[in-house]
């Protein structure tokens, strides 16, 4: 375990959501495992809350990163093909004759564009298959996961079963619970539980939109504050009550980059950040149909704004330096300057509560982020084996480039 003193640099890893997307940040990990980098606080929201749980609280200490993995493979399994369920044929129907043409709509090529032409048509199958797999989340719900409350499993225990028009939300996501309990010691979770993982989750106050954080090394994190952190309420997810008059929905509804609750959680180390970005903040062209527009919206609302949080953090920095300079000439000219003994304890009360409340720096920033070949409003809600697969190795591949890359150029 580290020593516990200003000098170090606390290693943290920020987990954003993004449903499916969590996969890439799950590769992000492998690469900062392979790196040989240890982890002092691992932060998230929503998909990036279960992700940071998994790796604090691993049940396999030596093989977290392969615990993660399993996890993300378990939810794959149990994704149902919707080409194979019985509904495919009304789907196909519908979906093959209206929405492609809609959604994706492109010309016939002239005989020399046949390279535009492939490429159209590969960008359309890949388009068409995360709305199937969206419609299979959406219908069929993740038994590892989430489950449609229209389920007839719910129909003796939910009293508002046969009352749609009474329900607050559409999928019970408390599968996620058992799932959670092969990769998951709570026993880390808490004070004194994990010396040398610092877990941090965020979520919101339903009733008064106030941000709420919940950190392992001040209490106890059980399986509600990761339901919580995890309710995001457009994905139709229920509100998750964590104690007496407090009910939580996803912690991205307000910033679904946890920075933020990091710095104020640990206020006196400097930083070496990793930022997993799911949403990226950068695009090289504009969209080019409505589907793409409500994407990059999408895209923008969930994407990383903590540009300003980092500025803050190096103004409050430089600051910090300017009182102490002060605070030295007034402490080492006490009696030349005749001061009065309460006012010298005073000044010193001050400079040392400020000291202790706002003199992290942070050092190293890297940015890992996930391509968009294909920007697709639906690509969150694609659990297929093939992609979770895919998203993983990106995250990984991405992860390694950017360690290498910040290496290569401190070495410069």
């Amino acid at each position: 375990m580290r020593q516990n003193n200003d000098s170090v640099i606390e290693n943290v890893l920020i987990l954003q959501g993004g449903g499916s997307l969590g996969a890439f940040g799950c590769g992000v990990y492998k690469a900062v495992v392979r790196n040989n980098i240890p982890l002092d606080i691992v932060a998230g929201t929503s998909i990036g809350g279960i992700n940071a749980a998994i790796i604090a609280g691993s049940k396999n200490q030596e093989h977290t990163q392969e615990l993660l993995e399993n996890f993300w493979l378990e939810l794959s399994e149990s994704f149902i093909d919707f080409d194979r369920s019985p509904i495919y044929s009304y789907w196909s129907k519908f979906m093959g004759q209206q929405l492609p043409g809609y959604l994706f709509p492109y010309r016939s090529p002239k005989p020399e564009a046949t390279e535009s032409y492939f490429n159209a048509r590969n960008e359309q199958d890949i388009k068409i298959k995360q709305i199937k797999s969206f419609y299979s989340s959406a219908i069929f719900g993740n038994e590892k996961m989430f489950k449609p409350r229209w389920s007839t499993e719910f129909a003796l225990k939910d009293p508002e079963y046969f009352t749609p028009q009474k329900w607050t939300y559409m999928y019970d996501h408390s599968p996620l619970v058992k799932t959670l309990e092969k990769y998951i010691d709570y026993s880390k979770l808490k004070p004194g539980g994990n010396q040398n993982t610092r877990l941090i989750l965020t979520a919101v106050n339903v009733l008064n939109a106030q941000s709420l954080t919940f950190d392992s090394f001040k209490q106890q994190i059980d399986t509600r504050h990761i339901l919580a952190t995890s309710a995001y309420p457009l994905y139709s997810f229920p509100w998750i009550k964590v104690e007496e008059g407090v009910y939580a929905w996803d912690g991205g509804l307000l910033s679904n980059t946890p920075l933020r609750e990091v710095l104020d959680a640990s206020p006196i180390k400097d930083k070496r950040i990793y930022i997993v970005e799911n949403y990226p903040k950068n695009i090289d062209s504009l969209p080019k149909s409505l589907p793409e527009v409500h994407h990059r919206a999408r895209d923008i609302i969930f994407s990383d704004k903590t540009e300003n949080n980092i500025t803050m953090s190096k103004v409050i920095t430089r600051y910090l330096e300017y009182i102490e300079e002060l605070y030295q000439i007034v402490d080492n000219n006490v009696d030349k300057l005749q001061m009065d003994e309460k006012q010298v304890k005073r000044i010193r009360r001050k400079y040392k509560k400020y000291k202790q409340e706002h003199g992290a720096e942070i050092k190293e920033i890297y940015y890992i982020t996930r391509d968009e070949q294909f920007p697709h409003i639906y690509e969150n809600a694609d659990f297929s084996p093939k992609t979770i697969k895919e998203s993983i190795k990106e995250g990984e591949d991405k992860a390694n480039q950017s360690i290498q890359n910040k290496k290569n150029s401190n070495k410069g």
